[in-house]
């Protein structure tokens, strides 16, 4: 566990096009190569329906960050920031964080909207939340401040923020008056630069951390005990492979760390938007191109495989070069591991299934 300082609460809803249901059915009539080629017509359309879907959903998130921002004067991409900090909070702690389907991911426990010693905790008359010290306010003009209005929860929130500033140092003023929470501004103010660099919410695709024509191998290691530095388990997947192949980020994210590690060597984190932290270890050496704090995207050169870490700085070689793959969940107070093998294989495959078709 990292002690240190998830997507959407709303679910894509997958659609069933015309299409889908033209493949399916001749599909049914069909075997051999003939059911594999509908198979495959079955496939991209029900890609096509997912891409739509989720085009629809970040249209309507960016619509919401524009109308406040016009209001308030905080940049779209801040205001997208604190929405998806939010929503990677409730991914996990869902039940604490419970509330009706809605396009916004931001969540405010009923005694802060309400005010604490309000008899009605649902209240949404902006005038006795305020007798109350609630900080619900009304953001369209309906004379209610609900909750789970999206321009209500959103303008509330810009609101508190507002009065501090615009700039950078300001607004990390303001978010740590409003969370309380030195991460929670390190990761917001993380995710906004990576909106505010690619002007766009759809930063989710992910790559293959080694490409994925060369040589290497790699299966299931989380768990498994580890025999230097003490007793300790096994956070991540070994990815085995000759020296100098290059180390790629898997994600869109922001560089967290870079350097040494006497059990990683010379290693690097990426933190993404799923709030979920990277990490590379034994590499051979960085790219000259990487700094801390830099932006990177899927299938960026980080570094290459090596067989540093084990010792002080620069000791290399006590083991075979191989890429040490792991993915940390941040839970708001505290870092857990969790297994990335599924994920790389996912991702191997649908990397080579993309080159299979450019090259069809």
């Amino acid at each position: 566990m990292r002690i240190l300082q998830p997507l959407g609460a709303r679910g894509i809803m997958y659609r069933c096009t015309a299409a889908v249901v033209a493949a399916l059915t001749a599909a049914c009539c069909m075997c051999g190569p003939a059911f594999a080629s509908a198979s495959m017509a079955v496939s991209a359309a029900d890609d096509a329906a997912k891409a739509t879907d989720a085009a629809a959903i970040f249209a309507d998130r960016k619509s919401l960050y524009d109308q406040v921002s016009t209001v308030t004067q905080i940049p779209w991409h801040r205001l997208a920031a604190i929405d998806q900090y939010e929503r990677t909070l409730t991914r996990v702690h869902p039940k604490d964080r419970k509330h009706p389907d809605r396009t916004l991911g931001i969540f405010i426990p009923s005694t802060r909207w309400a005010g604490p010693l309000n008899p009605n905790q649902e209240d949404v008359n902006p005038t006795s939340i305020s007798v109350f010290s609630g900080i619900g306010l009304d953001g369209d003009g309906d004379g209610k401040a609900d909750p789970n209005n999206d321009i209500d929860l959103l303008y509330t929130v810009a609101a508190r923020l507002s009065p501090y500033g615009h700039a950078a140092d300001d607004f990390s003023i303001g978010l740590w008056s409003y969370y309380q929470n030195t991460r929670a501004v390190q990761r917001i103010m993380q995710y906004a630069k990576l909106y505010e660099t690619f002007g766009k919410l759809d930063l989710f695709d992910h790559a293959f951390p080694l490409p994925v024509k060369s040589n290497y191998s790699y299966r299931s290691t989380f768990g498994m005990g580890r025999n230097w530095g003490g007793r300790r388990v096994h956070e991540g997947t070994d990815l085995f492979a000759s020296y100098g192949v290059p180390v790629r980020s898997t994600c869109y994210g922001v560089v967290e760390i870079k350097g040494w590690n006497k059990y990683g060597g010379w290693r690097i984190g990426i933190r993404d938007l799923n709030n979920h932290y990277h990490y590379y270890a034994h590499l051979q050496g960085f790219d000259k191109g990487i700094s801390l704090g830099d932006v990177v995207t899927p299938g960026q050169t980080l570094g290459w495989v090596g067989s540093s870490g084990y010792g002080k700085p620069g000791t290399q070689g006590k083991f075979p070069p191989h890429l040490h793959y792991g993915i940390y969940r941040d839970t708001g107070l505290t870092e857990w591991a969790f297994d990335p093998y599924p994920l790389l294989k996912h991702w191997e495959l649908e990397e080579k299934r993309s080159k299979k078709k450019t090259r069809s």
